[in-house]
């Protein structure tokens, strides 16, 4: 239940999406983690983990006359609710993996569902953590009418000693989780800013 002090306009709800599917990969703790920091210290911020492995491949003949597959329908209707989006994107060949791509494809299909929210980036790999799909991530924003965070970028090396994952994918760094808590402040403010001019 939400403190008396959160009032229904200013609770933002976050659909997170991770771009890997793998039960224990590290970008899917980085959303438990974020979830787990909405829950005990921001007031105001509600995170939803929105599972995009049930999506078909993007193939418009499955579009009817203004409709989408059950699943596809589903998930265009939680970003549609969704006042802002937590991307949790691994980096595949330099780039977005396949399902998130997939799944912000779908989501564009007309009407675009993610024009207008607030979004922040976080994601967790090898050696620049990530980052470079960050950037991808940032242009296909543009072209969505999705609002980025600027600051701060949150990049993790996983394998760099000391371990910053259980052996089930869940943060322990607790360096890591403060920044993680300072990204979403950056985006409960962004999301907040951006209601106000609504």
């Amino acid at each position: 239940m939400e403190p008396a002090s959160v009032t229904a306009s200013s609770l933002i709800r976050v659909a997170a999406l991770s771009g890997s599917l793998r039960k224990s990969s590290y970008n899917r703790g980085l959303i438990r983690s974020a979830i787990e920091i909405s829950n005990t210290s921001i007031n105001g911020l509600q995170i939803e983990y929105i599972d995009i492995s049930p999506l078909p491949l993007l193939n418009t003949d499955l579009e009817g006359e203004g409709s989408f597959p059950p699943a596809i329908e589903a998930f265009r209707q939680k970003i549609l609710e969704a006042d802002s989006i937590l991307f949790a994107s691994p980096e595949y060949n330099f780039s977005i993996s396949a399902p998130l791509k997939n799944a912000i494809d779908w989501a564009s299909r007309p009407p675009n569902v993610w024009a207008d929210k607030a979004a922040a980036i976080v994601s967790a790999g090898g050696g620049f953590g990530g980052g470079r799909s960050q950037y991808h991530l940032r242009q296909v924003g543009v072209f969505l009418d999705l609002h980025f965070i600027n600051k701060p970028e949150f990049f993790l090396n996983a394998f760099q000693p000391p371990a910053k994952f259980d052996s089930d994918g869940n943060l322990i760094d607790e360096q890591a989780k403060e920044r993680i808590k300072e990204v979403l402040l950056s985006l409960q403010a962004l999301s907040l800013k951006l209601h106000r001019k609504q």
